[in-house]
């Protein structure tokens, strides 16, 4: 594969100002923001670039500002012919990655996430939950961590975000449970998140639900760049399938890891973070330490691709 891939970040990367940048010194990204503004009634400019950072925060104002944000981030790279082999995107950021594979339309991509961030805050309350993120584990490890935790609960793997960082989630005391028994064996350490909901478990099988109707409206076309999907790790190009895992990764971990190392099997010479943060860059790092990156968040960023790619 001699192009490389493109991967968009999920919830969390949000940040007051993100994509102004863009948005002053590129027509293509004013252009995504006038369209996915129109398209849910918002000033998603406004909000992205000035907040208040209460308002961005807010899962349903959050999910549609960060795709908006990186959607602009790749317009600006499409405006000098730079094209990706392959994509893939963290959550929420699998909806932006089907943007970029011309698989599904701006427009409907950010209607069914500002529906998405609605559904996924109120099954948050509906059914109160949290998430822990677990560093010194692996996948195989961590099993027998969660099993023993389900004692009190509702917990599962939410995130493989590397070989030795994954995120549990579920109810609070299973969480805090397999948080305790993580943390007892040498060398691992947790965090619990701040988060409105137990996201990636079965806790919000509401939102999926609720997602079902939703992603059916929405047309998906036969991706134009190999897609990789959170639910298995492995490219997919049905659309029909493509649906199903837009709506099943709600409640299912996210195989980032896997994904990761999908493409760097398949040969990408090179990962490019579309948009706001460097999450996906620092997880890249610890899952293939030699791969060549970029981040793209500014023009000037925009410009250095251009130039090292060239």
């Amino acid at each position: 594969m001699n192009l490389g891939a493109y991967i968009f970040p999920g919830q969390g990367s949000q940040a007051v100002g993100m994509g102004r940048d863009l948005y002053e010194h590129s027509r293509g990204a004013r252009e995504v923001y006038e369209r996915a503004s129109e398209a849910v009634k918002l000033d998603l400019a406004a909000l992205s670039f000035e907040g208040p950072e209460e308002e961005l925060r807010k899962t349903v104002n959050t999910q549609p500002a960060l795709l908006t944000a990186s959607a602009a981030a790749f317009a600006a790279l499409t405006e000098r012919g730079i094209e990706p082999g392959a994509v893939a995107g963290h959550s929420l950021g699998e909806w932006t990655a089907l943007v970029a594979a011309r698989s599904i339309r701006l427009e409907e991509a950010v209607r069914a996430v500002r529906e998405r961030g609605r559904l996924m805050y109120e099954a948050g309350l509906a059914t109160p939950g949290t998430m822990a993120a677990v560093v010194g584990l692996t996948e195989e490890e961590i099993g027998p961590v969660v099993a023993e935790a389900r004692a009190k609960g509702v917990v599962q793997v939410a995130n493989l975000n590397a070989p030795t960082q994954i995120v549990v989630s579920g109810e609070v005391q299973a969480v805090r449970l397999a948080m305790e028994l993580a943390a007892a064996r040498e060398g691992v350490r947790v965090t619990e998140l701040k988060v409105s909901g137990a996201f990636h478990s079965e806790l919000l099988d509401g939102a999926r639900r609720g997602m079902e109707p939703v992603a059916a409206a929405v047309r998906v076309e036969r991706p134009h760049a190999v897609f990789v999907a959170n639910v298995t790790g492995a490219p997919v190009d049905d659309p029909e399938e493509i649906r199903r895992g837009l709506v099943r990764q709600i409640v299912s971990p996210v195989r980032w890891a896997d994904s990761v190392r999908t493409l760097v099997d398949a040969g990408v010479p090179y990962f490019v973070e579309v948009g706001p943060g460097n999450v996906l860059r620092g997880l890249l790092r610890k899952i293939e330490p030699g791969a060549r990156s970029f981040g793209v968040a500014t023009i000037e960023d925009v410009d250095k691709l251009a130039s090292a790619v060239a």
